[in-house]
C-alpha cells in the first residue's frame, strides 16, 4: 500500500503544533531555513515553544520571526550571534538559553534520533559546559536567575590513554520542521550543501516531522544512493516550489581588481 505524506498547504502541516511544544529546526545559518512552515507556525498562534537548532535566524528572518513576535521560551543553540533581539530578549530575562558546543549538538539530536539516551564526550571538559555556572536565563536585574547544572565527568581510557569525558544526555522533540531540495510522497529526501547540516539530525530527534521541498517527485524517481534522509523518519512534507526567497546571511565580496 502506498503512503503519500504530502499536505497541500503550510497551515495544515503545522496546525496541530500545540503552544510549549518542544521542536528541533533544521538548516544552517540561513541556508535551508524552513521559511513556509515558520511563517504557517507564526500564524498559527503557538507560542512558549522550546526549540532546537544550530541558530536562530536573524532579526527579520529564520526563527526570528518567531522570536521577535514572542513565541519562543527556550533555545537551545551553538550560535547566536546574529540577532539583536535574540540577544535583548536572553539579556532581560525574556529568553532561556541552553549553549550547547555545535558538534555535541549535532550528536545530541542524532543520539536522540538512534535511541541512544546519552554519550560521553571531551567536548566541553574543564569549561562551564562540564562545570556547571553558564547562564540560561537571566533576571530583569542582570544577575543569573537559571544556571546550567554541572555534568558528570567520568575518566576513561580512549585511544590508548586516559582523559575525562563528559556526560551529555540526547534530544528528541514532540516535532522538527526542515527544508529539503527534493522529496518524494513517501518522504525521501534530497538536501543540498550546508541545509544538510543539521537538516537530517533535526528530522531523526522529532517525533513527527514535517518537511517543505523545493521539487516533489514521485517514488522512485530519487536514486536510492542518492537519499540523504529515509523516508521512515518523515511525517508530512509539503511542496513549496524552487522560487522562494532564500536570504543570504553574510554577503562578502571581493573588491575590484585594479586595471
Amino acid at each position: 500500500m502506498s503512503i503519500d505524506k504530502t499536505v497541500a498547504t503550510a497551515a495544515d502541516a503545522v496546525a496541530d503544533i500545540p503552544s510549549g511544544a518542544s521542536i528541533a529546526v533544521g538548516g544552517f545559518g540561513l541556508s535551508g531555513a524552513p521559511m513556509a512552515l515558520i511563517e504557517a507556525l507564526l500564524a498559527q498562534g503557538a507560542d512558549e515553544l522550546d526549540i532546537v537548532s544550530n541558530n536562530c535566524g536573524v532579526d527579520d528572518w529564520g526563527l526570528g520571526l518567531l522570536l521577535a513576535a514572542g513565541r519562543i521560551r527556550k533555545m537551545t543553540s551553538s550560535y547566536v550571534g546574529e540577532n539583536k533581539e535574540f540577544e535583548r530578549r536572553y539579556l532581560s530575562g525574556e529568553l532561556e538559553l541552553e549553549l550547547t558546543p555545535q558538534g555535541t549538538l549535532a550528536e545530541k539530536l542524532r543520539a536522540g534520533g538512534s535511541g541512544i539516551a546519552a554519550f560521553f564526550t571531551q567536548t566541553g571538559v574543564g569549561t562551564q559546559v562540564a562545570e556547571g555556572g553558564l547562564p540560561r536565563r537571566y533576571a530583569p536585574d542582570g544577575t543569573i536567575a537559571v544556571a546550567s547544572p554541572p555534568k558528570e565527568v567520568r575518566r576513561m581510557t580512549y585511544a590508548g590513554r586516559e582523559r575525562d569525558f563528559v556526560l551529555e544526555e540526547s534530544i528528541t522533540t514532540d516535532f522538527a520542521l526542515l527544508h529539503a531540495w527534493r522529496g518524494d510522497r513517501h518522504g525521501n529526501l534530497v538536501f543540498r550543501k550546508a541545509t544538510r547540516n543539521f537538516s537530517p539530525l533535526a528530522a531523526m530527534a522529532g517525533r513527527t516531522c514535517i518537511v517543505q521541498v523545493e521539487e516533489l517527485v514521485e517514488p522512485g524517481t530519487i536514486d536510492p544512493d542518492s537519499v540523504h534522509l529515509p523516508g521512515v523518519y518523515v511525517s508530512r512534507i509539503l511542496e513549496v516550489g524552487g522560487d522562494i526567497e532564500k536570504r543570504i546571511e553574510k554577503r562578502t565580496v571581493s573588491s575590484a581588481k585594479e586595471s
